[in-house]
């Protein structure tokens, strides 16, 4: 497992952080490898590092105007 220090708000001091998920495919929330999932040694509390891909929003609704109030 890979480690880190970080500050930990649960601990409120910096910390070692372990990434559980470190292979490529290995972690469910990012199908590139990357895992953004970091958890303290000490206390387990949790971080998101970085930003997670996002599926495209539905379009159920008409486009907006630009210019015009919603």
């Amino acid at each position: 497992m890979s480690q880190m220090p970080w500050y930990c708000p649960g601990c409120a001091g910096e910390q070692p952080f372990e990434q559980f998920h470190t292979g490529a495919g290995r972690c469910p929330d990012s199908p590139d490898g990357h895992c953004p999932e970091w958890a303290c040694c000490a206390c387990g509390t949790a971080l998101i590092v970085g930003f997670l891909p996002q599926e495209d929003p539905l379009r159920d609704h008409a486009p907006r105007r630009p210019g015009r109030a919603a």
